[in-house]
């Protein structure tokens, strides 16, 4: 066992004896995949502000942010305020609350191209909605995406996620028009819709080039098919979201993790005429869920939308641009090849000379797996694949200790790998 995987056993006794006991009941002791890792996962306690806190009272600075969607970091105290009264308020009743108007109308009067909105629970939701929404309007069912691209835990994403084959799913080449237009032109008239990530999260945060979405809109709308844009990860990169920053104005847009400001949210915004099909003067679609537009949720989500300024989305970029200079340079000085992708306040970090393109294949496995144990020993949580989202709470001085804690993370997989 290598020094640094001992080093963590040795830190976090408690994590790997909640991991035991949970695999009695759960299997794999988990229910979120992208919460597991060797060799165990941690078992988090509480959280405030920029840090967590493990169940052997380990703090460490959450580069994370639950995957984006803590846009303002842990505990943000205007959001706790709302959220309290909410739950003071009563959690969820069959009707409708004010809240929930305060929140579409926040994020329809920010988002370019957008009329209306409905509410769901999570990003999959949303992309099941959309899904339900272009197959209604088309009549087709089958949907185009990108090879290695995700939109939530639906079936007929999940097979393009992980490149396999399925009867409703067609797949094309992320930042290569030719291949999606190929597609339509032989495909076209049985696809429902094309969804398309402005930034791919999952594969490695790719950006996608402006024409290529534009390109790619205009083929399926061309093929009668609606063109859906994701932006349940890049809403938060600019204060109308990626759209507004690549020109482009897709049919339907997805969106999720912040809008929530912490709580379990989907959305899927678009134009009036596609949202025609839930009026109940003129019903061809039902939608519905427990806990959609729920009061909790959407008054904690208007806060984290409010507070999201294009004054706080440039400060989160500039932070982003300081840590990944910081980051190359210790890899430089730990003798390790290194790469990032980053867009605004998004990055992810690859021990290799160059970012690779979407893939599942990673050719630094063995050097980011190590690199994320190594981190977490000097207090410092990030994804397992090297995904860090920051957050608007964070400093100049916040990120002048991550760099030099993750400074000596990479010294240790210098020294353990090579």
């Amino acid at each position: 066992m290598s020094e640094i995987i001992e080093t963590y056993a040795r830190l976090t006794p408690r994590s790997a004896a909640a991991q035991t006991a949970a695999e009695k009941y759960i299997p794999g002791g988990n229910s979120r995949q992208a919460g597991h890792w060797l060799p165990h996962p941690l078992t988090i306690s509480w959280a405030k502000g920029a840090h967590i806190y493990d169940l052997d009272g380990r703090p460490y600075i959450d580069l994370t942010n639950n995957f984006t969607s803590l846009v303002h970091g842990h505990c943000y105290e205007p959001i706790v305020e709302a959220a309290t009264k909410g739950v003071a308020s009563g959690s969820a009743w069959s009707a409708n609350n004010e809240s929930q108007l305060e929140l579409a109308e926040a994020i329809v009067e920010r988002v370019p191209g957008m009329d209306q909105i409905r509410f769901t629970n999570s990003g999959t939701e949303a992309a099941n909605l959309a899904l339900l929404i272009a197959r209604i309007v088309t009549g087709r069912y089958k949907v185009l995406m990108a090879r290695y691209g995700y939109h939530g835990s639906l079936l007929e994403f999940e097979v393009g996620a992980f490149d396999l084959e399925g009867p409703m799913t067609l797949k094309a080449t992320y930042n290569d028009a030719a291949s999606f237009i190929s597609v339509l032109e032989e495909h076209g008239s049985e696809i429902a819709a094309v969804f398309l990530e402005p930034v791919m999260g999952a594969g490695g945060v790719i950006s996608a080039e402006p024409e290529f979405l534009r390109e790619v809109k205009t083929a399926a709308n061309k093929a009668g098919a609606l063109f859906v844009l994701d932006e349940v990860i890049a809403l938060r990169l600019a204060y109308g979201g990626c759209q507004s920053l690549m020109d482009v104005t897709p049919d339907l847009t997805m969106m999720g993790k912040l809008i929530g400001g912490g709580f379990p949210v989907g959305a899927v915004g678009g134009k009036k005429e596609h949202f025609s099909i839930f009026d109940p003067k003129d019903l061809k679609a039902w939608h519905s869920g427990t806990f959609n537009a729920n009061p909790i949720t959407m008054r904690a989500g208007a806060i984290a939308v409010e507070h999201l300024t294009q004054e706080r989305i440039d400060h989160m970029a500039r932070l982003a641009e300081k840590l990944e200079q910081g980051l190359l340079l210790a890899a430089r000085k730990a003798g390790l090849p290194c790469s990032i992708n980053r867009n605004g306040s998004l990055l992810n970090l690859f021990f290799m000379d160059q970012a690779p393109e979407a893939t599942l294949i990673r050719e630094d496995q063995e050097l980011i797996s190590k690199f994320h144990i190594a981190a977490m020993n000097h207090r410092v949580f990030l994804a397992a694949r090297g995904m860090m989202a920051l957050a608007t709470i964070y400093n100049d001085a916040l990120i002048d200790e991550v760099i030099e804690r993750l400074s000596l993370a990479m010294s240790d997989v210098a020294k353990d790998c090579f």
